[in-house]
């Protein structure tokens, strides 16, 4: 399947999670081998030699940095939602477009000035992707690139992240 078929399989849904929102929902996209693939290769395109491990953002990122991690022979770092960790390392409060969030980031599986590159379905307003670097950089890692699925430039996340490298496959 060719990555602009892929993409189209992404479905909109309004008012969702709240009235006034637009959801996209990569869901029929990952349920479908082909699509899957045709993202996974084009994410793992993205990636800068020299990056040691992936950091994937609960939940959906979590399925990509982990199949963009299996071909590119990488780890993955798994950014959580708060109460989901025995041993937390650092914890980050940030704002999303409909309301506020937290992440987590495990104890003991960062090293200092380990090479990670993020990775996450859609960048919206920037705030999980910038709360997911801070919590890799206050853990001595560095943060080499961002890589997303879709990016809704509207709503201007690219410039929250403003210096960071950021791969985005679909822009709307």
């Amino acid at each position: 399947m060719q990555l602009d078929d892929a993409l189209g399989l992404i479905a909109e849904v309004p008012d969702f999670p709240e009235p006034g929102v637009l959801f996209r929902d990569l869901s029929p996209l990952f349920a479908d081998a082909g699509a899957f693939k045709a993202v996974t290769d084009a994410l793992a395109e993205t990636l800068p030699s020299g990056v040691e491990a992936l950091a994937g953002v609960e939940a959906r990122g979590f399925l990509l940095a982990a199949a963009v991690g299996y071909a590119r022979g990488l780890g993955v770092v798994l950014i959580r939602k708060p109460g989901k960790l025995p041993a937390v390392a650092g914890r980050v409060d940030y704002a999303l477009e409909y309301g506020t969030a937290t992440v987590e980031l495990p104890a003991g599986v960062v090293r200092p000035g380990q090479r990670i590159a993020i990775l996450d379905d859609v960048l919206a307003t920037g705030g999980t992707v910038a709360a997911t670097g801070k919590l890799l950089e206050d853990a001595g890692a560095v943060v080499d690139s961002v890589s997303v699925v879709l990016e809704l430039a509207a709503l201007g996340g690219r410039e929250v992240l403003a210096a960071r490298k950021v791969h985005a496959l679909q822009v709307c």
